[in-house]
């Protein structure tokens, strides 16, 4: 399991996960750098990821929407901040409706993907900044510990395949 901790702290209004991979910080990059392998990873195994538009680089966005069991679609968005590959990337998460716009009344978080490559595996820190308690509070309770880990777990399986 790639996932080694998951610490969510109200107080600091963020979720760290903490995550080592099997493979070369170059691999792990492409896993986001690539929209076709991100489907593969992103969402939580029962909710594959289906990627509309991805310009990973400063000013792009990237649209995408889960898929439940049942055919529901969930949408969401990033709108990249930052990038500096291999190594990392800033973006805003959101939620997102049919059409893939902004759902203002659902949390949005910043996110800094950081990447460390240790005797050939990679040591990745996610961290999601929420602007409130609340909006943290959230999304905890609708699942985001579990889904994020269980995604991020998906990761060391697809990159042996």
């Amino acid at each position: 399991m790639p996932v080694l901790d998951v610490t969510p702290d109200l107080d600091a209004r963020t979720i760290t996960i903490n995550a080592e991979f099997a493979a070369s910080i170059d691999r792990v990059w492409q896993v986001y750098a690539d929209p076709r392998q991100l489907e593969k990873i992103w969402g939580p195994p029962t909710y594959p990821a289906t990627v509309v538009d991805h310009d990973l680089r400063p000013g792009g966005r990237v649209t995408y929407y889960m898929t439940s069991p049942e055919g529901e679609k969930f949408g969401g968005y990033w709108k990249v901040e930052s990038v500096d590959e291999p190594d990392s990337f800033t973006f805003l998460d959101g939620f997102a409706d049919g059409d893939l716009n902004p759902i203002t009344d659902m949390p949005e978080s910043r996110n800094s993907y950081a990447f460390v490559e240790r005797d050939g595996k990679t040591i990745a820190t996610y961290i999601s900044t929420y602007d409130s308690a609340e909006a943290l509070q959230k999304v905890l309770d609708m699942g985001v510990v579990e889904g994020a880990s269980s995604a991020i777990n998906q990761i060391d399986e697809f990159l042996a395949s």
